[in-house]
């Protein structure tokens, strides 16, 4: 019962249910890949399990229409990250929500060009939002990794080890910290990878996945989100794509 509970109350949200919509997308891509790769006897029910992704996925590009307000305001709070005490994480920062900002609007577009609501060529934006995608996950990716090399040299520095200057609340903190950066760090990969897949032909390894790698690496940072929402349940959330 508590389970169904916990369920109930993170689908009342849109960040819950869009992280459910997304996990189970990605799972029915994976799990309808392998079906149609590797038991021909059951293609049928993979091509319904990957009709199923793709409206899901459809549904989320329909939700996100409208996010611009939500990361408009998150973008002019953090501003010129002032409150952020390391230089490299600031800029990384405001540089990643520049292109979470443009994302949506190029996204928004493609779509409206697919449903014939724009005469636009659809390709050339869903192309942008991806890389812009993508340049907002290298930004995090370089943001997490830098912050886990300065928390590690915290954490291992002669300073640290003296209980007298680092209390045991403070060092489990930092370690805590060190751990969710990690995540991000995988999810960030992992989204990436998908990220390159979708651009056009000849750029590094685009086109080249599978369905059930798609679907595999997608569900891996979807339940690392999942897990570290349940983490970090009752405390402020960023919008982000």
């Amino acid at each position: 019962m508590a389970a169904l509970n916990g369920l109930a109350s993170a689908l009342e949200s849109y960040r819950g249910r869009d992280r459910l919509i997304r996990t189970l997308g990605y799972c029915c891509q994976l799990v309808g890949g392998v079906l149609m790769e590797q038991c021909p006897a059951r293609s049928e029910v993979g091509t319904r399990l990957l009709a199923v992704s793709a409206q899901l996925s459809h549904c989320r590009t329909v939700l996100r229409l409208f996010d611009d307000l939500a990361m408009f305001v998150y973008t002019k709070q953090y501003g010129l990250g002032s409150e952020e005490e390391d230089v490299f994480v600031r800029w990384m920062s405001v540089l990643g929500n520049i292109a979470d900002q443009l994302y949506y609007p190029c996204e928004h577009v493609a779509w409206a060009a697919d449903a014939k609501v724009l005469r636009a060529d659809s390709a050339r934006w869903w192309t942008l939002s991806t890389a812009l995608w993508g340049l907002s996950l290298l930004l995090g990716i370089a943001r997490s990794l830098w912050t886990v090399l300065r928390l590690r040299q915290r954490l291992r520095s002669p300073v640290a080890n003296l209980t007298s200057r680092l209390p045991q609340s403070k060092q489990r903190a930092l370690e805590a910290r060190m751990q969710s950066e990690v995540l991000t760090l995988l999810s960030n990969l992992a989204d990436l990878a998908n990220a390159v897949h979708w651009l056009p032909p000849g750029v590094l390894w685009a086109g080249r996945f599978p369905p059930w790698l798609v679907g595999l690496l997608g569900t891996i940072s979807s339940l690392l989100s999942i897990y570290q929402a349940v983490q970090a349940s009752g405390q402020p959330e960023a919008a982000s794509p």
